[in-house]
Formats: C-alpha cells, sequence, structure tokens
C-alpha cells in the first residue's frame, strides 16, 4: 500500500482512471461493439492495472528493503539495487 501522501494520490488517480476504463468498457459491450475495440480497451485496461501494480510494487520494495538496515550496504546502494529490479519487472509485465 501507498504510505506516502503523494504515492496515494498517484495511485487514486489511477485507480480513477481504471474505473472509468472498466466503466467504457462495460457500455461498449451492452452496446455489442465489434471485437476489435473492444480488444483494445480489454489491453488498455490491463495496462493500466499492471502501471498500477508496479507502481504499488515499487513503493513496497522501497519502504520494505531501502529502510533495511543491511550491514555494509549504503542507501545509494540499495535505491539503485531497486532501481534495477524495478525495472526488470516492468520490462516483465509489459
Amino acid at each position: 500500500m501507498p504510505h506516502s501522501p503523494e504515492d496515494k494520490k498517484r495511485a487514486i488517480r489511477r485507480l480513477r482512471r481504471i474505473r472509468g476504463q472498466a466503466e467504457a468498457l462495460e457500455r461498449a459491450v451492452e452496446a455489442g461493439t465489434e471485437c476489435g475495440p473492444l480488444l483494445q480497451q480489454i489491453a488498455a485496461l490491463r495496462g493500466a492495472t499492471t502501471g498500477l501494480m508496479a507502481e504499488v510494487l515499487d513503493s513496497h520494495l522501497r519502504e520494505t528493503f531501502g529502510q533495511a538496515q543491511v550491514a555494509g550496504s549504503a542507501v545509494p546502494e540499495r535505491d539503485a539495487e531497486i532501481d534495477e529490479i524495478m525495472r526488470l519487472l516492468r520490462t516483465y509485465l509489459k
């Protein structure tokens, strides 16, 4: 869960966009929209939820491991390690 006020604001903004996308998808299904446009909307919705998941995961990793007391490991080194993990995860999540 995002804990800083800015992280919460970002998560809430993303959730509102996701809700709007889900509502638009529902309306499109009810209207009998063709499969192609529906699939595009579903892909956009999936991308939005994946982006939210990545943000929450990033926040969680930084909170959990960024503040951990690791002997001999400076904070900038831990931040760089977390950055690398998140880069790899974002690549995987695409």
